[in-house]
C-alpha cells in the first residue's frame, strides 16, 4: 500500500513526517525495518518468520516498495538454488535510528502503565500535585 501524497505543495510534502509516513506508512513495514536491524541479512523465509502474521504477498510487495524508496536493499545470489537476501541501506539505518525515540516512547507506554496513565488520568492512590509542595 503506497500511502498518497497531499496536493498542493511543490513536492506534494507538507512536513518532513509527511515524507518519512510516505516510506514507513502501513501495519508492517516498521516491523520489517526493525527485523532488518536486529538481523543485518535475512533471506525472504527469515524475515516472515520474523514477522508473524505477514503474508509472502504484502512482504513482497513491502519489500519491493522499500527497495524502490532506498531504505531496503535486495542482494540476488546467482546460485542454485537461487538466494536472495535482503539488508538495510544506509538511510534505511538512518530511518531505524530517527524510529528508535518513538519505539521507546511505545515502550514506556506498554510497560508498567495502564489505561487510564497512558490518557493523563491520575489513579486514585496518586497524590495530587497540590499536595506534593
Amino acid at each position: 500500500m503506497t500511502t498518497l501524497n497531499r496536493p498542493g505543495t511543490p513536492d506534494a510534502h507538507s512536513c518532513g513526517i509527511d515524507a518519512a509516513m510516505e516510506v514507513i506508512g502501513g501495519k508492517w513495514k516498521v516491523l520489517i525495518l526493525w527485523a532488518l536491524e536486529t538481523h543485518p541479512r535475512l533471506r525472504f523465509g527469515e524475515m516472515r518468520r520474523l514477522v508473524p502474521g505477514i503474508t509472502e504477498k504484502v512482504l513482497a510487495s513491502h519489500l519491493r516498495e522499500m527497495e524502490a524508496d532506498g531504505v531496503v536493499l535486495r542482494v540476488s545470489y546467482d546460485e542454485v538454488p537461487p538466494r536472495v537476501e535482503y539488508a538495510l541501506t544506509e538511510d534505511g539505518r538512518r530511518l531505524n535510528e530517527a524510529l528508535g525515540p518513538l519505539a521507546d516512547w511505545g515502550r514506556g507506554r506498554r510497560v508498567g502503565r495502564g489505561p487510564a496513565a497512558a490518557q493523563g488520568v491520575a489513579s486514585p492512590d496518586a497524590p495530587s500535585p497540590s499536595s506534593a509542595a
